[in-house]
């Protein structure tokens, strides 16, 4: 009787370790959208202000994601996942016993340090662990967990208040996370770079400085003293931040990323596009959660359980979007899909308090196709006309962006909301009405105005070719997508 190889059987629990990072990273995303209200009741919060909740998550990501490949490179992909989740771990619990809002906001930042090194860096693990032949199907196998977090998150969290209360929902990551870190112990190899280079340090704090201060600008609300002249402030700050990376990373040899990707136009068309598009895209799993329950008295698991089309109607939709760019081009197919986003989007400001909940899931349902669609066709054009020098930079650029890009949408979704709950006041249940609408009529707006950067791609950059296998290029090399 012949004994297992050993180091396949290493090699398949050290998938399962990195599964399970991805998993709870992705969940973390959504999972704490359905549970903001009962949060705010037990913190004396309104529940129009919670926002910083989940964009503190986004936003720390967004800054951390550069940091993380340099630091496997000189400590380990073992020593930083194992930390990424011990560290991920300690926030989730700091979370469920924070009495205040500003502590649950701190440690949450904590948790996204934690959360955002497990997507990049479990993915260098395998890079690093596998021989080439073995990339796709290893980093597939690993891609699932995180493609079912954001699926369940919205129900996960609406149950975990029904039967429990809102703690659980970051208590829940305490046991997997230490169990996870015990294994990558003794799993994960402590894979670091043959060759380490320098970290820039000066490009990575300009642009961490740009996000920060660009996302806090656009958090400020108009019922806080001052916040008129901070916010003018901190966009200047942010926008100075940009502008001196722009002028450093011209001038350095080796920058954090190269302006150099952007002479691809096809790079620089779906990076804004994503920026952009993402924007209204990202608010909406905060927003309509929040609108149901606040606005129409749904418990935070029928909430959750209404989200559910958003992600059902968006796995069967994905294979569509390849059929469409093969055959229509990128240039169309993403300029009417992310019109038709916005005006999904915009039409749940249609909502009143009678409102059909069929006709309800299948707006939900129809933004979900649609959003899969503008993913798919976003990531892939993005990356598909990068030379593979680029390629790497380029992609931890495309994440970094992605991310940013949720935190952005759910910092003006939940401006607009507040901005608009003191215009039109804010009370119990239906009162709150006039603000929802208003902010997702503005946010379908901004969502359709971004179709106008896709317009930009060219006749030649817009056609798409098959490699054989009815994919469109590059799309075995996009990242998945950031839960929105």
């Amino acid at each position: 009787m012949t004994s297992p190889n050993p180091a396949a059987w290493r090699q398949k629990a050290m998938l399962l370790v990195v599964s399970v990072g991805f998993f709870m990273q992705t969940l973390d995303s959504t999972i704490v959208n359905t549970a903001l209200p009962a949060m705010a009741h037990d913190l004396g919060q309104s529940p129009l202000h919670m926002q910083a909740v989940v964009i503190a998550y986004a936003l720390t990501m967004a800054v951390t994601i550069p940091l993380s490949g340099w630091l496997a490179d000189r400590l380990g992909t073992r020593v930083v996942f194992s930390s990424a989740l011990t560290i991920f771990s300690i926030g989730s619990a700091m979370c469920a016993y924070s009495s205040t809002l500003d502590a649950l906001v701190w440690w949450r930042v904590v948790q996204g340090f934690g959360g955002a090194m497990l997507l990049p860096v479990g993915r260098l693990a395998v890079l690093r662990t596998f021989p080439r032949e073995q990339y796709l199907q290893a980093l597939a196998f690993v891609a699932v967990p995180g493609m079912i977090g954001p699926l369940i998150g919205p129900t996960l969290g609406g149950w975990l208040v029904k039967v429990a209360s809102w703690h659980w929902v970051f208590l829940i990551n305490v046991p997997v996370g230490v169990a996870g870190c015990v294994a990558a112990h003794f799993f994960l190899i402590n894979a670091r770079a043959p060759h380490q280079t320098s970290f820039d340090i000066k490009g990575y704090l300009l642009l961490s400085v740009g996000m920060v201060a660009t996302s806090l600008a656009l958090d400020r609300h108009a019922d806080m003293a001052g916040a008129h002249a901070l916010m003018l402030v901190l966009l200047v700050v942010g926008f100075a931040g940009f502008v001196a990376y722009g002028l450093y990373a011209n001038r350095t040899p080796q920058p954090l990323f190269s302006l150099a990707m952007f002479r691809v136009h096809t790079f620089s068309v779906g990076l804004l596009g994503n920026l952009f598009a993402r924007i209204g895209i990202a608010a909406v799993p905060y927003l309509v959660p929040l609108l149901l329950q606040v606005s129409l008295g749904y418990t935070a698991f029928e909430a959750g359980l209404l989200m559910l089309p958003i992600t059902i109607t968006g796995i069967f939709a994905k294979s569509l979007a390849t059929h469409l760019v093969l055959r229509y081009g990128y240039r169309p197919v993403l300029v009417w899909n992310t019109i038709l986003a916005g005006g999904v989007i915009a039409s749940f400001a249609l909502v009143t308090p009678n409102y059909p909940v069929p006709l309800l899931i299948v707006q939900l349902g129809i933004l979900g196709g649609i959003n899969s669609i503008q993913f798919t066709a976003m990531n892939t054009l993005t990356l598909k006309d990068l030379n593979p020098d680029d390629a790497s930079g380029g992609n931890s650029l495309f994440s970094l962006v992605q991310m940013l890009a949720m935190s952005f949408g759910l910092t003006v979704g939940g401006a607009l909301l507040v901005t608009f709950t003191g215009a039109f006041g804010e009370s119990a249940g239906v009162g709150a009405l006039p603000a929802f609408r208003a902010t997702f009529a503005c946010v379908g707006v901004i969502t359709c105005c971004s179709a106008w950067i896709f317009a930009q791609l060219t006749d030649r950059e817009q056609l798409a070719t098959d490699d054989g296998d009815g994919q469109a290029q590059a799309v075995a090399a996009t990242p998945p997508p950031p839960a929105n």
